[in-house]
This record gives structure tokens, sequence and C-alpha cells, in this order.
């Protein structure tokens, strides 16, 4: 039937999931730091960082790809020293995937999460240090529940980001059913393949039905977060 996933279908929708997800976590403490610091800190080359973690959105996903393989390849300077030093390969695996997911998603996760940390009134932060918060209990009581709508709208930016990802996937890892084959990498297989249009009608589908549950998830935590932050139960 046209809209039973065959078992490659499935299992590439489970790795897209498998690498949006880990790719997201993976760089959500990167984000608030590098967040934090160019909506806080000024520092000589803060415009050169602002650059280099926005390049993704301004370079072309096969380029960002090849800079990764160059980089982090087995005969790159940081791939050929994790392969010497722990035996971690990761050119042509899911980790690699996962890696690209989040480098193409860190700049709109950054994005959201400055613009949350831009908003904090300073002077609540500083009342708190002032009545004997440690910076632990200021940064859990006061500062991540009032960036949490950032924090929500710049994971599922990300996550949306990394589960369309194609250039910067292919260029790195490569196309290789159920280790590194995503969604958009089997929807590209399926229209390089005679008769496979029935299997890019379902990949298409399934793509599109996984961007409306992200948007929509993001519009209910998003009202969820903002009524409980001002007591609003409208």
């Amino acid at each position: 039937m046209i809209w039973e996933l065959t078992n490659t279908e499935w299992i590439a929708f489970s790795l897209s999931l498998k690498v949006a997800f880990t790719g997201v976590i993976a760089s959500l403490p990167f984000g608030f730091a590098v967040a934090w610091l160019l909506a806080r800190k000024q520092f000589p080359g803060k415009i050169i960082l602002d650059g280099l973690v926005h390049l993704p959105l301004v370079v072309p996903p096969v380029a960002t790809g090849y800079l990764l393989l160059v980089l982090l390849g087995v005969n790159g300077p940081v791939g050929a020293w994790l392969n010497e030093q722990f035996g971690v390969r990761l050119v042509f695996t899911w980790q690699g995937a996962a890696i690209v997911a989040a480098v193409m998603g860190f700049p709109l996760l950054v994005r959201a999460l400055r613009l949350s940390i831009e908003a904090i009134d300073v002077g609540l932060i500083q009342a708190a240090r002032t009545l004997g918060a440690s910076p632990s209990r200021v940064l859990i009581t006061i500062v991540l529940p009032l960036i949490s709508p950032g924090l929500i709208a710049g994971s599922l930016l990300a996550f949306s980001r990394a589960l369309g990802e194609f250039g910067a996937t292919i260029a790195f890892v490569g196309n290789i059913p159920g280790e590194t084959q995503t969604l958009p990498l089997a929807l590209y297989s399926a229209l390089q393949s005679p008769g496979a249009e029935e299997m890019g009608y379902r990949l298409v589908a399934l793509s599109i039905a996984l961007a409306i549950v992200t948007l929509a998830a993001s519009e209910l935590l998003g009202r969820t977060i903002r009524k409980r932050l001002t007591g609003n139960s409208q």
C-alpha cells in the first residue's frame, strides 16, 4: 500500500529523530554558554565569535560538511587524535550525523537563547546575589525559568533544522542506509531510483507530519510556559 512504510523508511525515520534529538541535547550547554557570553559580556573578538556562530546559516551546507570532514575525518587534526587516543571514528557514523545536526542548528539555538537572556532584568540577578544567593541558585531559580520560552523555542528550531539537514550530512557522513541515511537522504535516494515515486510520496508526507508536530509542540509549550510565568490561566 502507498501509505504503508517499509522497514527502510521506518529506520530512516527513527534515525532522523535520534540524530536530531542527540544533536540538540549535546549542543544545549554550549549554546547557553555562548549565548550568555554574547548577551552579557564584552570582550575582544566578540564580533568574530558572533560571526562564527552564525556561519552555518550563511555558507552552503555542503561547505560546512566539508569543513567538518577536514577537521573530524580520520585524517583531520581532531578526528585523527580521537581515533588514535580513544578509537572514536565520527565519519560515516550516526554520531557524526548528530554532530552535523548540532552544528547546523546551533545558530538558531544561540539566537533564541541570546534574545531571552538579554530580556532578563539585570536587577533581579543583582538583588538575588545581594541577598546571598549563589551563582548556581541564581541560575536555577531565576535565569532558567525566565529564559525557558527562548530555550524551548531555540531547541525546537534547532531540532527542526536537524530533521531537514541534507547537504552537510551527506558531505560528512555519507548516505548509508541504516547508519547515516536520515529522512532527507532517504528521499534523495528515492528520487534517484526509477519507480520509487510511492516511497518519495511517503517520505514527503512523513517529513511534513514531523514538521507540523514540531511546530505544534513549540506553540503549545510556549503558551504553557508563558502562562506559568505570568500567572495567567486564560
